[in-house]
């Protein structure tokens, strides 16, 4: 298939599948004798695979280095795990950094009036002031 039909199937726009083999996350794409991208069913499965862990939040290095074991033909569960483990405390670390923001502006909301409003009103005196100030001067 040509890379706009993989982009099709995969989901992943042609531009996107060039600079993942650019950047080596997939092999190099056989090409037609008019140079037009031949994909196979194995690239593309790697496209997916490099898009769902794009998608779960793993870093282009670190996705390098995951299919770099993979494709290696030694053995290399435990580094393998141990980077999935590592990107998925990033991501959790991610979640909670959202979620206390989250919880931040909750707070906000549900004190808007005895929190927020006299605060707002404070800063307005402030402003306000000033402008006097600069105005005698």
């Amino acid at each position: 298939m040509n890379i706009k039909e993989a982009a099709e199937k995969s989901g992943v726009s042609a531009d996107t599948i060039r600079y993942y083999e650019k950047i080596g996350l997939i092999t190099a794409i056989d090409r037609t004798p008019g140079g037009i991208r031949k994909i196979g069913e194995r690239t593309l499965g790697r496209i997916s695979f490099v898009r769902s862990m794009r998608n779960a939040g793993m870093s282009i290095e670190a996705l390098k280095t995951y299919i770099a074991l993979v494709d290696d033909s030694a053995e290399h569960r435990e580094a393998q795990v141990g980077l999935l483990k590592e990107q998925r405390a990033i991501m959790v670390e991610k979640r909670d950094d959202i979620q206390h923001g989250i919880d931040h502006l909750t707070y906000k909301i549900e004190h808007y009036d005895d929190h927020m409003a006299p605060v707002e009103k404070k800063l307005q005196d402030l402003e306000r002031q000033d402008k006097e100030n600069i105005e005698i001067l």
